[in-house]
């Protein structure tokens, strides 16, 4: 898929664990580790928008599009 979740980076560079973030911002242990692992199939604004008021970003630190190589 062409877009990446880079969210795994981001905290690693603000030394925060899932366990910490997950409980600032409302969601489940299993649903961020789900969004971390780039597994996520959507996301709720609202999740980003708790995600990037606890880790001070913007939701393009977060998000990246990969475009695909044409043959």
């Amino acid at each position: 898929m062409p877009i990446r979740i880079n969210l795994d980076v981001l905290m690693a560079k603000k030394r925060i664990g899932i366990n910490v973030l997950s409980e600032r911002i409302g969601l489940t242990q299993a649903n961020l580790s789900i969004l971390k692992n780039d597994k996520a199939k959507a996301i709720r604004f609202s999740t980003l928008e708790a995600i990037c008021r606890e880790l001070e970003c913007q939701p393009g630190d977060i998000i990246e599009y990969i475009a695909e190589e044409e043959e």
